[in-house]
């Protein structure tokens, strides 16, 4: 907006015809267009980009193009209730509403200090025992930041909070209900989700939520969703891109077909130049508007795809969007790479040179074939090498659903991306559950031979975010519970979800009145949390999974919002578990010993195996089950090494611990016992009485250099400067 004239544009190069359709808050609300303007196709379009502009426009009115699409890159959405279908989007200002930072700015914490807790906005506090005034939103979030400072995470990873389609699964009448829960099927690319706002501007309720954050210490990290948009395949809808320029936004075959890498129906064409600054535009948007630290690319791979490129056929003027025709060289006067956001706001005034420079990407002939998995992909390039996204945490999920599987090998373009370890995450699962050590404990401490070099490019451990839950998936508690997903409610007749989850329910099916049982799950929640915690790398830890909450063994909750995904407030603040506790004093101790946070890859002598001996390695053969490392002392300090041992055995077993000139090793964690005494500091739960009596017990090990582990345990010690008894 400039001199209160607003200005309207929007790139199509296949449109010859656009209509903008302006209406009031109350014909909206009953569907109605109050004025529909058509665009004059010579004065009102250069290039590929349609615009007009209008003088003295009320503020409250809501506009789209063509009377049927959402304008993708409005910084907010207006709807005729409560949900879904939202249509339109709200005028710009010439002065939007200021927000007072007050100071605030971005952490940039080093990567190796991050401890990220994986988080649904509206999950977190939809619970009736959440006990805060504005459940479900960023507002109800704030309300329990509490909470999370004293867990110890430190980065909050948010489920898409991009405005999406809650209702894509709705089906009136049907029990359960089924929605979008999630939010992966974006719909506003730069506008807050605004059902997760309380009663107000949700931009506005965004930015507190970040300024609270930070003033924690708290970064924030937005789940971004750029490899389909919610309007399914060819047959599906027209919210957006597809009635905008079908043939430039998705990936098309020859006959308008759309590519499926996202197994959501369509795919974005990630790396075509328009999609390329669309997409580096909204990350800023994000970044200079609402001071997000860093993104998470979800099925990361697609966008590293080469584009389809087509333009309308020759001697075809007119050709439809969704008649692609034949495929040509691409040239600058057919593919523009202006930004279609160009007015949107200050986020769009600098056009990144390296997304200019890659449109020579197309115009030098080196078309690739659809799909195919480029080294060098424009976007990421763009992405990487952009100034206002320098300092950003970039990580990306780093597969798709075509088949592409890209963990350590993700261009990173020296070390700006990290990627989710999936291979973390089924090397640990499989080795607590019984199997071999050998692919576990590489990963998991960063120690070994070739530890860093399945990580292309020669990066550090920081490219690895480590976990063994997310949302997508058994939570912990259902891990250890459930051999079997059980998906029923889904309506799907338990089809969908992964049926390979390296789950094991420790002898009964669901929730167990039998002990033997129950114990062995504490036991095996606690050793997937020690291998998360203390593991080399960035850890994520899954929101509900520090208290056990379940999900009744249903391994995809993408579709239910209530209580198989809310957090259960009464059980996590009574901790009758203690797994909260426990928690709580293995961040603490990641957050007390720099070695866990190590950087690079360890050197030798920065780390040392042991099997029940110390004198010797572990047994890496198919039969080992028992894995033990030590991490020295820092230079100069009187104490605080660690040994670590696991045992994936269905024995016990008696190990000895490494012997340190003047240094007696004192467990800190136990996973064998019982809570309280899983964790030994003396606290509200423990007195210290009682962890002197329990040391007794123990003290006949302890003469011996020993330490004892029953069957799917673990035990954590630090080294201590030995005083002889009195």
């Amino acid at each position: 907006m400039l001199n209160n004239v607003t200005n309207f544009a929007v790139f199509s190069s296949a449109a010859t015809e656009v209509r903008l359709c302006l209406s009031t808050p109350d014909d909206h609300k009953q569907g109605k267009i109050t004025w529909e303007i058509p665009l004059d196709p010579l004065s009102n379009r250069t290039g590929d980009t349609w615009h007009i502009g209008i003088a003295d426009l009320s503020s409250d009115l809501l506009y789209g193009p063509s009377g049927l699409d959402l304008q993708y890159g409005s910084p907010g959405v207006y709807g005729r209730g409560p949900t879904w279908p939202l249509a339109l989007s709200p005028l710009p200002s010439a002065a939007p509403p200021a927000f007072d930072w007050e100071g605030d700015a971005p952490l940039h914490r080093p990567k190796e200090d991050m401890i990220v807790y994986e988080m649904h906005v509206r999950a977190f506090s939809a619970h009736p025992s959440s006990g805060v005034r504005h459940p479900g939103t960023y507002l109800g979030v704030i309300e329990k930041l509490d909470y999370l400072q004293e867990l110890g995470v430190n980065a909050l990873e948010l489920l898409p909070v991009q405005e999406f389609n809650e209702l894509e699964y709705y089906e009136p009448g049907k029990e359960p209900p089924r929605y979008n829960f999630w939010g992966y099927s974006t719909v506003g690319f730069h506008a807050p989700m605004d059902r997760y706002a309380a009663a107000g501007d949700p931009g506005t309720q965004l930015k507190e939520l970040v300024k609270a954050c930070h003033r924690r210490g708290i970064e924030v990290i937005l789940d971004i969703v750029f490899n389909h948009t919610a309007e399914g395949n060819e047959n599906g809808l027209c919210l957006s891109f597809r009635g905008l320029d079908n043939a430039t936004y998705y990936m098309l075959a020859p006959a308008g077909e759309c590519y499926n890498y996202s197994g959501c129906g369509n795919t974005v064409n990630c790396n075509h130049p328009v999609v390329v600054n669309f997409i580096v535009d909204c990350l800023r948007t994000w970044v200079l508007e609402y001071h997000i630290d860093g993104f998470r690319f979800d099925l990361g791979s697609v966008l590293t795809r080469a584009p389809s490129v087509w333009t309308r056929p020759h001697g075809r003027e007119g050709a439809a969007a969704d008649e692609p025709g034949d495929a040509v060289q691409a040239t600058a006067d057919s593919l523009s790479s202006t930004s279609p956001a160009a007015s949107a706001g200050p986020a769009s005034t600098q056009l990144n040179p390296i997304a200019e420079s890659r449109r020579s990407y197309l115009e030098a002939g080196g078309l690739a074939v659809t799909g195919t998995p480029l080294a060098d992909p424009p976007l990421i390039e763009a992405i990487s090498t952009d100034p206002v996204l320098a300092q950003t945490k970039l990580i990306a999920e780093a597969w798709d659903c075509g088949g592409l599987f890209q963990v350590g090998a993700f261009p990173h373009y020296g070390g700006r991306w990290s990627e989710w370890n999936s291979r973390f995450r089924d090397a640990a699962r499989a080795f607590l559950k019984g199997a071999t050590g050998a692919a576990f404990a590489p990963g998991a401490t960063g120690g070994g031979a070739g530890a860093g070099a399945a990580w292309r490019g020669g990066r550090d451990a920081t490219a690895s975010v480590n976990f063994v839950t997310a949302h997508d998936g058994f939570s912990l508690a259902d891990l250890v519970s459930y051999n079997d997903k059980h998906n029923e409610l889904n309506g799907e007749d338990n089809r969908d979800g992964e049926s390979n989850n390296l789950s094991w329910n420790c002898g009964e099916e669901g929730p167990s009145r039998v002990p033997r049982v129950n114990a062995l799950r504490a036991r095996q929640a606690r050793n997937h949390l020690v291998a998360l915690l203390l593991a080399q790398g960035i850890p994520m830890l899954t929101q509900g999974d520090e208290y056990g909450h379940s999900k009744a063994g249903n391994n995809n909750t993408y579709c239910h919002d209530n209580e198989l995904n809310w957090l259960d407030w009464d059980v996590a603040t009574r901790d009758e578990s203690g797994l909260l506790r426990f928690t709580k004093a293995l961040i603490k101790i990641r957050q007390q010993v720099p070695a866990l946070r190590q950087a690079g890859w360890r050197a030798p002598g920065q780390l040392s195996w042991h099997g029940p001996d110390p004198g010797a390695e572990p047994d890496w053969s198919e039969e080992g089950r028992f894995v033990a490392f030590t991490l020295p002392e820092a230079p100069g300090a009187a104490g605080g090494g660690l040994y670590v041992a696991f045992n994936a055995s269905h024995l016990p077993v008696s190990a000895k611990m490494p012997v340190w000139a003047e240094r007696a090793w004192r467990p800190l964690l136990v996973t064998g016992h019982a809570a309280p005494f899983d964790v030994l500091a003396a606290d509200e739960r423990l007195s210290a009485e009682q962890i002197t009596a329990l040391q007794g017990v123990l003290q006949p090990w302890h003469r011996e250099g020993a330490v004892p582990l029953l069957p799917y345990s673990c035990v954590v010690c630090v080294s201590e400067v030995a005083y002889e008894d009195a």
